[in-house]
Parts: structure tokens; C-alpha cells; sequence
């Protein structure tokens, strides 16, 4: 997919980016914490949607429940409980979710089967149902839509609200993420919400949203463990008319790939963001494992976060693809930046060290096996990611 040109972020007033005929509702039930934990985006009209969702085979009610009302290809209101991801709580689990989209769909009007669920947050406990069967009924709509309410009461241990807006012709595109941590997306990836008032198709709408996350969110990688809940949603409720699907598609890609580099930036405890291309590759799938052994390597990210010139890692993370028997070392080039490390015979790790002090640190490596390219996104690893794990649930 080329670079995104479709969309258009010039600063205009907040209002005039928010798509047509959409309510959110915010609020905070008491889940875990003092911090808005609930949050309702609600279209006035009928939409098309689409949605990806992981592959974990201990996916969440919230995921197994969304899968079945967006199969045809309509929805019209995303509900999320954060903090809370109501996994591994059998068949309490299931008519809890099924209960949150009752409410929900009793808060905006529309039918529970028009509702999308999201939940997030620590695994293996039941949902307060006792608060969120009282406080759901009484939350309001905001006076205008907030989207970057929504984006902050998404949240779990994310450091702040993450959200992109853009304009497509007469049409508002904006989208919102959630993740730092358990990122390893076999699919989609974390909690991600996408609104516009565009008149798209739901077959067409589906099969560039699938394309759009393949290539952003399902390339990236925090801590490689594949979360049970990851959710993309999109939905489409045509107020502004119909726009060019290929500019239509350019925009969503470029916001949600705004989002993927927020998203990998706030890794728990990250302090770089981690950018690897790798080109010249058999196929997409070839340079996207590989590209996924660097970002992944444990080595690699201490690395980077240490500013090490160790670059002999990033050659330990390409061998590890064995399987890759046509991968020959001796016609591999791997770069930092626009610097050759190898295989140049004496890199000049002075400048090497430089690259790799900077808040973004480019990988690229070439493999020589052919055309295809692919690029994902990661951080590095510190003590801190450590210690927000070790004490999560306390």
C-alpha cells in the first residue's frame, strides 16, 4: 500500500471534526478505580461495520459476542468496560456481556444486536454487574461528542489518550486506540474504534478495513503475548454521502497507523519506539517474520534501550528464522538509519551509538530473497516494563 494521502489534518475546529450523527456517552462506574471506566459511541443511523478480532483461543464473551452481531455487516453502537476484561469466567462471563449490551442498547435506543462490546483489563474476574446494572442507566450523553473522552476512558495502563482525526471530501474519519502491554496481535490487536459519517458499502467496508489493520495494527508487538480481547471496529453511517473508497482507504491508513506508532511508543515502560523495515524479501510474509524476530528479540529491545552498538543481534534475530533456508548471510544488509552495519567490516559505532540514543530507531534490513517488503513497529524493554507487570493486579 503506498503512502497515505487521502486525508487531511489541518487544524479546524474540534466540531467540525467530528463525524455526523454520532452520541458518546462517558462515564465512570466504579470497576476498579476512581477513572472513567465506560464509554458508549452510539450512531443515530443505521451503519455498515466491520470488525477483526484475535485469534487467542481464550478469547473473551465481549469478543465471541461481537463476532456474532457484526457477521452481517451492520452495527450501530461500540460499548467498552475497561479495567475489567471478563475473560475465563465461563457462562457468567457470557450472559454478563450479553447483560452490558442490553443496557447499552437500552441507554442510545437500538437493539442489543446492533451492539459491539469491548472489555479490557485484568483477566479471571467477573464484571461488578451489581454497579453497572445501577450506574449504566443513569449515564448521559455528552453535549458534543467526545471522542477524546472516549479514547481516555478506553484506557488501562496506557500513559494517555490516543486518537487521530481526519477529513475524507465531505466525510469525518476518527479513530481511537487502547494497548501498552499483552501486544502481540494475531489479527488486530489491543482495543481500536474507528466513526465516520462516509456511505461505504459493508463489503467494500470490510475488506479495506481488513487490509488497512493487517498492515498497521497486526504489525505490532510490545511483549509478543497475544491479548485475549482485541477488538477493530469500524462503522459507517453514510451522513456525509459516498467519497472515494481508494481516498477513503489512504486516510484510514494513515490514521491507523498514526495510532499503531502511539499504541508501540507507550509500551509499558518504553522510552523508544522501535521502527523495523525489512525489504528485498521473498514475500509479505517472509519480511514481516523476519521484521517481527527484531522487534521481538529480548536482546535487540535491551539493546536499543541502552543505546548499545550491539548490532550483531539484529543479525542473531534474522538467523533465528530457520526455516528460511533461502535467507543467505552473505547477501543480508542490515542498517540502522541510513547506516550500514554489516556488512560493512568496520561500522563506526560512534555513530552508531547516536542512532540508537534517539527516541525513534530505525531497523532496516535487506534480505536478497526477492521484492516484498514489510515494516513494524515496537519498543524497547526496560526495568519498568518489569515493574508495572510484577505489580498489575495490586
Amino acid at each position: 500500500m503506498k503512502r497515505p494521502t487521502g486525508g487531511s489534518n489541518r487544524r479546524i475546529p474540534v466540531s467540525e471534526l467530528n463525524p455526523v450523527g454520532f452520541r458518546t456517552f462517558v462515564a465512570n462506574l466504579g470497576v476498579k478505580d476512581a477513572s472513567r471506566d465506560f464509554s458508549v459511541v452510539a450512531s443515530e443511523h443505521p451503519c455498515t461495520a466491520a470488525a477483526v478480532f484475535t485469534r487467542s483461543r481464550f478469547a473473551g464473551p465481549s469478543v465471541l459476542l461481537s463476532r456474532e452481531h457484526v457477521a452481517g455487516g451492520a452495527a450501530r453502537t461500540v460499548v467498552t468496560v475497561s479495567k475489567n476484561a471478563n475473560v475465563a469466567n465461563g457462562e457468567r462471563g457470557r450472559r454478563d456481556a450479553e447483560e452490558v449490551a442490553r443496557l447499552a442498547a437500552d441507554l442510545v435506543g437500538c437493539a442489543p444486536q446492533e451492539v459491539l462490546i469491548g472489555s479490557t483489563g485484568v483477566i479471571g474476574r467477573p464484571y461488578p454487574m451489581e454497579l453497572i446494572r445501577t450506574r449504566v442507566p443513569g449515564v448521559v450523553a455528552t453535549e458534543e461528542p467526545d471522542f477524546p473522552a472516549v479514547a481516555e476512558a478506553i484506557m488501562t495502563t496506557d500513559t494517555h489518550a490516543k486518537l487521530v482525526r481526519t477529513r475524507i471530501g465531505p466525510a469525518v474519519l476518527v479513530g481511537i486506540a487502547k494497548g501498552v502491554g499483552m501486544m502481540e496481535p494475531d489479527m488486530a490487536t489491543l482495543l481500536t474504534y474507528y466513526f465516520t459519517d462516509a456511505r461505504i458499502p459493508a463489503a467494500e467496508l470490510d475488506a479495506l478495513f481488513r487490509r488497512v489493520m493487517d498492515r498497521t495494527f497486526n504489525c505490532v508487538s510490545v511483549d509478543t503475548d497475544t491479548s485475549t480481547s482485541d477488538t477493530a471496529v469500524i462503522l459507517a453511517n453514510g451522513q456525509a454521502g459516498e467519497v472515494d473508497l481508494g481516498a477513503f482507504e489512504e486516510a484510514l491508513y494513515s490514521v491507523a497507523e498514526d495510532l499503531t506508532r502511539q499504541v508501540a511508543r507507550d509500551g509499558e515502560g518504553a522510552t523508544k519506539l522501535i521502527e523495523v523495515v525489512v525489504d528485498e524479501a521473498r514475500d509479505e510474509a517472509q519480511a514481516r517474520r523476519v521484521a517481527k524476530a527484531i522487534v521481538n528479540s529480548p536482546l535487540v529491545k535491551t539493546a536499543v534501550h541502552g543505546s548499545d552498538p550491539n548490532w550483531g543481534r539484529v543479525a542473531m534475530a534474522v538467523g533465528k528464522c530457520k526455516d528460511d533456508t533461502d535467507i543467505d548471510p552473505d547477501r543480508v544488509v542490515i542498517r540502522f538509519g541510513d547506516l550500514e552495519v554489516y556488512p560493512e567490516a568496520a561500522p563506526d559505532l560512534e555513530r552508531l551509538t547516536g542512532i540508537m540514543a534517539a527516541d525513534e530507531v530505525l531497523i532496516h534490513v535487506s534480505l536478497a530473497t526477492g521484492t516484498a517488503r514489510a515494516k513494524v513497529w515496537g519498543c524497547d524493554l526496560s526495568d519498568g516494563y518489569v515493574r508495572i507487570n510484577a505489580d498489575y493486579t495490586t
